[in-house]
């Protein structure tokens, strides 16, 4: 499993950003005295750093305990850099992430869409927070059991009071190709489609089986086989929700054949699919301010500051814009995720919110009780839940590094 591909990418490619990140500050460090505005420059050095922190929030959600590398170095110094201590990747981090919070602007102008903002920075920082305060679950991983619940809420209420963003009426039109940088969005990845070069997106068919592109007459995307939905989440959406139809395809018809497994279509728009498959005009929302009301809502739960009838507020509102009419009290952190769950499903939130909030140790095993009917996954293990170090940066590195337990 250590030479797995996608274990592979997930490294380098957040390795290359850091590379790219520490460039740009080296050279900030070196000549930015030729940019004139001061505050132009602390602006850009506050981007380059949360991107940075972006980069080293991913690693050590994924890998636990990785390099830390703050500067520009050569592959002969880069392979002798041993892998740092988790606190340590996280000092970097809020100290980043601080500076960016204190150095971008509220809100950029036209021309800007898409840099960071002073709350993209602290949306961020606030989860870095959360995610630190989860179980340790006796590994080297993202958990450190700390209790910075407070330390994270005053950071989303900051974002809340800001009245910067808002909470849409409608689900659908979050994602929306002609809605693209809404109220709800505090950062995205920002795409634009017949450009040269491509700077298109490939996320939204990620999902999708091409024979259902097929079967709509549209021309084949990345050749994937279907990535079938879990019948224990088709089951849990309740009747009426919104989110279900939206996000969710039941299954096609191909040339006769019948597919009854449902897979995710939360991002394709079949009026909008681009003659080159790489190049899809969507913005990938990374942050989003339903999600804030929510870890909001979850930093409640832990003992900061608010109240229950605050979490049911919360969740309530969510619901009711799902179609959902039957409100719901005295919310537990166990529904709350299962809520969490269908609001942000296929957007990559799931894995961590069951890992910071200590329920992946219930909730995975069920699952592979439930849906592994070719007993093909193995056993849980707390091991697992962070990605062992790829073989090929082991190989390389001489020996400095020792791999991840369990594998």
């Amino acid at each position: 499993i250590s030479a797995n591909v996608y274990i592979t990418e997930a490294w380098l490619t957040n390795y290359n950003g850091i590379y790219r990140a520490n460039v740009v500050l080296d050279q900030l460090e070196k000549n930015g005295s030729i940019i004139t505005d001061a505050t132009l420059r602390k602006r850009l050095e506050a981007e380059a750093k949360f991107l940075r922190a972006t980069y080293y929030f991913d690693l050590v959600r994924w890998f636990g305990k990785v390099p830390v590398i703050t500067a520009p170095v050569s592959v002969a110094d880069a392979i002798t850099i041993p892998r740092s201590p988790v606190t340590d990747v996280y000092t970097l981090i809020i100290s980043d992430l601080q500076f960016a919070a204190e150095n971008l602007l509220e809100v950029n102008a036209a021309v800007d869409k898409g840099r960071a903002t002073k709350y993209s920075a602290k949306g961020l920082l606030a989860l870095v927070h959360m995610t630190r305060s989860g179980p340790t679950y006796n590994i080297e991983g993202p958990g450190l059991g700390l209790n910075e619940w407070s330390q994270a809420i005053t950071l989303l209420n900051s974002i809340i009071d800001s009245k910067k963003f808002s909470f849409l009426p409608s689900y659908t039109n979050i994602f929306s190709y002609a809605n693209e940088n809404n109220a709800e969005v505090i950062f995205d990845i920002q795409y634009i489609t017949g450009s040269s070069p491509v700077l298109g997106s490939t996320f939204a068919w990620l999902l999708v089986p091409d024979a259902y592109f097929q079967s709509k007459g549209k021309a084949v995307q990345g050749g994937l086989t279907i990535r079938p939905v879990a019948e224990t989440l088709m089951n849990s959406f309740e009747t009426g929700d919104v989110r279900k139809p939206f996000s969710i395809q039941p299954g096609y018809v191909y040339n006769g054949v019948s597919e009854p497994r449902s897979f995710f279509v939360k991002y394709v728009d079949l009026t909008k699919v681009p003659t080159n498959r790489l190049d899809w005009p969507i913005n990938f929302i990374a942050q989003r301010y339903t999600d804030i009301l929510m870890l909001k809502a979850e930093c409640i739960l832990h003992g900061a500051s608010g109240t229950q009838a605050e979490v049911d507020a919360i969740v309530n509102q969510v619901r009711t814009r799902a179609g959902l009419t039957t409100p719901v009290s005295d919310v537990t952190l166990p529904q709350l995720m299962a809520e969490r769950q269908k609001e942000f499903v296929a957007e990559g939130l799931r894995w961590h919110d069951l890992v910071r909030s200590g329920l992946v140790e219930t909730v995975i095993p069920a699952w592979i009780a439930t849906e592994d009917l070719q007993k093909q996954i193995q056993p849980f293990q707390k091991n697992y839940i962070i990605y062992p170090i790829p073989q090929s940066e082991i190989d390389v590195k001489g020996g400095i590094y020792t791999q991840n337990s369990g594998y």
